[in-house]
Parts: structure tokens; sequence; C-alpha cells
């Protein structure tokens, strides 16, 4: 069992940080209009193919921390996030640029993979689907419609997540007058049956495209009852590869139907885009 576990693990942390073989020559420096960076950073930027590209300049950020941004992938590329949360437990996602602005994707849940708790407990996969419909400009914001299908916290005995899927949202991410500092309000609706809708409000400020600091109030529907406040902080490592260490839930109280305490949760990140 302890070698299945070391087996998995490495190949996560093989996906993520594994750095691809670059062939033929750098592409040139673009000129003129296209030398302009991007007011709002919703698409990633050939990353490693130019020597010059600073580490966070490369890395389109599709996620805050649970909230999505409107941020989307090139045909060609994918996104691999890696999540260790509580338990010892592994959240994967795994997308792809189908089109420009169109981003399909799955997650995968494994319960006590690190560590020598046992059993080992996979959840059935999750889908995800993203379509960035408006690529946004200096006073009107980004915008993308999508669907994710991941929960947190899987109760064992309802099968079902303790905190729920994001499910249809509406994202928009826009710059607000200080370089780098960025807000991406959502709106979403969770569960057809009981017209649940919720929102998100998070904010980003990227620093030197080396550092980012995060912040999210997310899940807002009945105020502070079920609502998360999430914090943490994105190293740009290379132009492919980032990290993120975060505290979800800062300042929950009590308990979830199923008796597992509700309360703040430290989580860590690896985050790789790459391209075909």
């Amino acid at each position: 069992m302890g070698r299945t576990r070391a087996v998995a693990l490495l190949l996560v942390l093989g996906l993520c940080a594994g750095v691809r073989a670059q062939s033929g020559v750098a592409a040139p420096a673009p000129t003129g209009e296209s030398a302009q960076k991007p007011y709002i950073p919703i698409r990633p930027l050939n990353p490693g193919q130019n020597p010059d590209i600073a580490a966070g300049e490369g890395n389109p950020v599709l996620d805050v921390i649970d909230a999505p941004t409107a941020a989307a992938l090139d045909q060609g590329s994918f996104y691999s996030r890696s999540r260790f949360y509580s338990s010892g437990g592994l959240l994967q996602y795994l997308s792809f640029g189908v089109i420009d602005g169109l981003n399909i994707g799955a997650s995968l849940s494994m319960d006590n993979l690190v560590g020598r708790q046992s059993p080992i407990r996979v959840r059935a996969p999750e889908a995800q689907i993203k379509y960035r419909f408006y690529d946004g400009g200096r006073f009107v914001p980004a915008m993308a419609v999508g669907y994710d299908g991941q929960g947190y916290d899987y109760d064992q005995v309802t099968k079902s997540y303790n905190e729920n899927r994001r499910g249809i949202y509406w994202v928009a991410s826009q710059e607000l007058g200080i370089p780098g500092l960025e807000v991406h309000p959502s709106v979403n609706l969770s569960d057809f049956n009981s017209n649940s809708f919720g929102g998100s409000i998070p904010l980003t400020y990227t620093y030197r495209d080396r550092v980012a600091g995060m912040i999210e109030w997310d899940n807002i529907n009945s105020l502070m009852a079920q609502s998360r406040l999430n914090v943490g902080v994105r190293f740009f490592v290379t132009p492919s590869l980032d990290i993120d260490f975060a505290v979800r839930g800062i300042g929950q109280k009590g308990r979830f139907p199923d008796g597992t305490h509700r309360g703040t949760e430290r989580v860590i990140q690896l985050v790789y885009t790459g391209s075909f």
C-alpha cells in the first residue's frame, strides 16, 4: 500500500513540475501593437518560448483559490493544478485549450493519499468547462461562462460534498486602476433542484510578476452562514510553474451535517501550464 501511494504521488508531482524540452529557436520579439502587454492577463504568453518573459507573465491565472477568473487557455495549451489538502488528500485538476478561449477538463480527488492513513479513497471524477466569450478592455472587464462540478469535503454517509460544487457560473475580470490589482466577481447556480444561487468576490494583487496576494469571499449565499473567507499567496517560480499557499474558511465554526468539523483548512497547490 505504501509503494502504491509513493508511485501515485510521484506521478502527480512529475506532471505538475516536469520541464518540457523545447525545440527550435525562440519566438522573435513582437513589434507594434502586439508588443503591448494585455491589460488583463487572460491568456498565456507562450511560456518557455521567450527567455525574456518574466516568471509571472507566462502564467494565465485561471483560478484564484477556489473561485474562477475570466482567464482561459489558448488552443493547444494545458493546465494542471494539484491541491494537497487536510488528512493527506489530493485534488487533481487537468484542463485543455480546445480552441482559443474554450477549456475542457476534469478533476479527481483522493483522500488519504499522502501519509499512513488508510484506505485510500478515490472519488468519481468531475467535469469542468469554461468559455471566455469577451476579452475585455481598459474599462470593460473580460467575461467568461463555465461549469465546475467539483465539490469539497466528501460526506461518506450522504455520498455528497459538504461544500457544494460551483455548478454553472459567470465571471468577470478587471484591473482596478492600480497595476497588478484585479477583481474577479462571479455568480453561480450550484443546485438546479433548489435554485441555489451564490457568488464570489476575489481580489488579486501581483507584484512584479513574481508573487501575488489572493483573497476571496466565496460561496456567498446566506452571508456568513455558509460563505468562506480564503486568503493565500502565489509564487511564480517559472513561466510555467506556480506554487500556492492558502488558508480556506478563516473563522469558520460549527459542524457539517455529517458531524465533521467546519473550520480552517490549509492547502498547498502546484500549478503547471504548458503547450503541445
